[in-house]
């Protein structure tokens, strides 16, 4: 029996990275998965990648637009008849050293980041309050936990992110509505691939197992999370670091 089977999803940020990633492994395990990013062409050709209309769609979605995310939740809806999991995963990075950083800067990742995940969080829950049952999971990082030197905005959403987990998961909870965040650490993406080598083995000389993560670990995560093996578990943070940052 598949976990995921005859379920709906919803995954922001779903186009690339982290989020097609967890859209691919929920589709595996039986799941119809909605899309949302805010580049529609990409989330269009990350659904077809998927299999087509029969298990994923695509819906382009600013999620710093409460607007666009409960438009985001109805379309899901009617598409899957229902929403059972919803991961609130979209975000940017725009780092900078503190004395660097405009404002701006600072605004937009807050906005994305620690907004977005409210706007999708309080829209899945309107709707799962209603069925008594589904799963929500959280993006926040490790950044969140220890900072980053250049991520005085980064760090803080993600850490606001796991505050905003825990208060969720209390509300939520007597209605039958789980609420957890996954913290990654050091994720093998396009981002990170990016880096400068002397820093990237930096990095990597910092995880006790010696390796950066595949996106897949991350999402084998999320669907613990998502799925009924993890059904006496809210409010709860996991990091996925290899053990970076204990």
């Amino acid at each position: 029996m598949s976990l995921l089977a005859d379920q709906t999803a919803v995954v922001t940020g779903g186009a690339q990275g982290l989020g097609l990633a967890i859209a691919k492994r929920f589709v595996a395990e039986g799941a119809k998965v909605v899309l949302a990013d805010i580049n529609l062409e990409a989330t269009e050709a990350a659904a077809r990648e998927l299999g087509g209309p029969d298990v994923a769609t695509a819906v382009r979605c600013d999620v710093t637009s409460s607007e666009e995310v409960d438009a985001l939740i109805a379309a899901a809806v009617e598409w899957g008849g229902g929403l059972d999991v919803m991961i609130n995963n979209a975000g940017i990075t725009r780092d900078a050293t503190m004395r660097k950083m405009t404002e701006d800067q600072f605004d937009q990742v807050i906005a994305v980041h620690l907004k977005g995940t409210w706007n999708g969080l309080r829209a899945a829950a309107a709707v799962m309050r209603e069925n008594k049952r589904g799963a929500i999971v959280n993006m926040s990082s490790i950044s969140g936990k220890v900072g980053m030197v250049g991520q005085t905005n980064y760090s803080a959403a993600k850490a606001g992110i796991v505050g905003m987990t825990k208060a969720a998961s209390k509300e939520l909870a007597y209605l039958g509505v789980r609420v957890n965040a996954i913290q990654p650490g050091l994720i093998r993406s396009a981002m990170t691939e990016a880096m400068p080598q002397r820093i990237w083995d930096s990095k990597v000389a910092e995880v006790p197992l010696g390796r950066a993560g595949e996106p897949d670990e991350v999402a084998k995560v999320a669907l613990f999370l998502a799925s009924d093996l993890s059904s006496y578990m809210t409010g709860t943070v996991l990091e996925v670091t290899g053990g970076r940052h204990l």
